[in-house]
């Protein structure tokens, strides 16, 4: 059972602002622009959206009603309910998932931080060219001192405000940003939707062509609503034994979802308009934010203060979810190797950092890992495949049939319903934990090996 020592959320905001924060991230206001850009606008939103309702709050609901029930972190959870089994191996590749992911994100988010930095100095204040955005951007990623600085840094924030602890690092540090990321993304949409031609933006991303919806576009949707809530690693499971037992989980775990998902509709708003009002092909890919924005912040009207506010949006919800990719792992050690915080937090964060060097190198800056033993493919698009692709996947498909036929759906609706709170359309989230999610989250994984069209 949960201890003084291991800490608890202060009541029900203090979890959802640290539980969104772990799922919003780069996967919403990186990942999901380019994906709906790629994928036909707002048909892809249109099944996002579907699949977000279906898959991903029964899944957040799953992992949160393991946590809650036992108090225990990703491993722990599955040797309290069963342990003469070795449904604990399930638990074990969340916390090496999350801790991989936390290998080779840190990298991006670095970049994050080198183009605020770059913002604060007037970088993009003039007219920048497609030419001059990407040679920006190599100039970062093939300098391997710069690279492996920003990781640095940003894996050095991480552990500060794990190493604080529950309450006074992790919800105080979300309590903080999550506001101040919701304020930054109001005041860019509401600039970005001012643009002149930025009404077209929205069109395109909120008016569905049904013509556009292809089965791989329904998968890259069902990939999306799975990865961008952070399942399958443990993170929900790991915040959801922090979760008071007086306060409402279920609601809690439907505004969690809800919140990712305005993210990302949000950090649509903002990106689509912009690059409509700017005559640029929408389907920009994923260099969207590191290399097609940069051109256009210098034509827009205070271009100066949108770089800005936008790279430190990007900085802010990248620094969340890697707290949460962090937190998982620092739990295992505390509650299973009875390691003190502050050793788990730092040790951790120092091997994730020497784990992370391979990959701050891939994109220029070593030929070794930028071509990866000849292989063609740079090491950190290989770990994303590892870690953020298969693993992941196997890890929320082995959750649910757990949830759903091992531990068993009447338990787990207890474990939901424990703070005296009743679950809404219970057998619905029955039938869907059971059937539904495990055949999404399969299908998902059998369409990434078969076209291998990574998410």
């Amino acid at each position: 059972m949960a201890t003084a020592s291991r800490g608890q959320w202060s009541g029900k905001t203090g979890f959802i602002f640290a539980a969104a924060g772990s799922a919003i991230g780069l996967g919403n206001i990186w990942r999901f622009p380019y994906t709906a850009g790629e994928n036909g606008g707002g048909a892809f939103v249109l099944v996002y959206l579907l699949f977000v309702l279906l898959i991903g709050v029964p899944v957040v609901l799953a992992e949160l009603s393991l946590g809650r029930r036992t108090e225990r972190n990703a491993v722990g959870a599955f040797k309290a309910l069963f342990p003469e089994t070795k449904w604990h191996w399930v638990g074990g590749l969340g916390v090496a998932t999350g801790f991989g992911i936390l290998a080779f994100y840190s990298v991006i988010a670095g970049w994050t931080l080198w183009y605020l930095w770059e913002a604060l100095l007037g970088g993009f204040s003039g007219s920048i060219s497609a030419e001059q955005s990407e040679t920006m951007f190599v100039s970062l990623t093939s300098d391997p001192l710069l690279a492996i600085f920003f990781t640095a840094v940003f894996l050095a924030l991480t552990v500060f405000v794990v190493r604080g602890g529950i309450s006074k690092g992790i919800e105080r540090t979300t309590k903080i940003l999550m506001p101040l990321l919701l304020v930054i993304l109001i005041l860019l949409a509401i600039r970005s939707v001012t643009l002149e031609g930025g009404m077209e933006g929205l069109v395109y991303l909120f008016k569905p062509d049904f013509s556009k919806i292809t089965f791989g576009v329904i998968m890259n949707a069902m990939g999306q609503a799975l990865f961008s809530l952070s399942l399958g690693m443990g993170a929900m499971i790991t915040y959801g034994s922090y979760f008071p037992k007086r306060e409402n989980l279920p609601q809690a775990g439907a505004a969690v979802a809800l919140f990712d998902t305005m993210i990302a509709l949000l950090a649509g708003v903002i990106i689509f308009p912009a690059i409509f009002a700017a005559g640029v092909d929408p389907d920009g890919g994923p260099g969207l934010v590191f290399i097609v924005l940069p051109t256009i912040f210098g034509s827009m009207p205070a271009g100066s203060f949108f770089a800005i506010a936008f790279y430190a949006l990007l900085a802010i919800a990248a620094l969340t979810s890697t707290i949460s990719l962090l937190e998982v792992v620092v739990a295992y050690f505390v509650d299973e190797r009875d390691w003190k915080r502050s050793k788990a937090a730092i040790t951790m964060g120092a091997i994730c950092f020497v784990i992370a060097i391979p990959s701050a190198l891939a994109a220029g800056g070593s030929d070794f890992f930028t071509n990866f033993f000849g292989s063609g493919i740079d090491f950190l698009s290989l770990q994303n495949i590892i870690w953020g692709n298969y693993s992941l996947g196997i890890g929320a498909l082995l959750l649910c049939v757990f949830v759903g036929w091992k531990w068993g759906v009447p338990k787990a609706l207890e474990s939901l319903e424990s703070g005296g709170y009743s679950m809404p359309a219970g057998n619905i989230w029955g039938v869907l934990i059971r059937y539904v999610c495990p055949l999404a989250v399969g299908l998902v994984i059998a369409f990434i090996i078969i076209t291998q069209q990574y998410m």
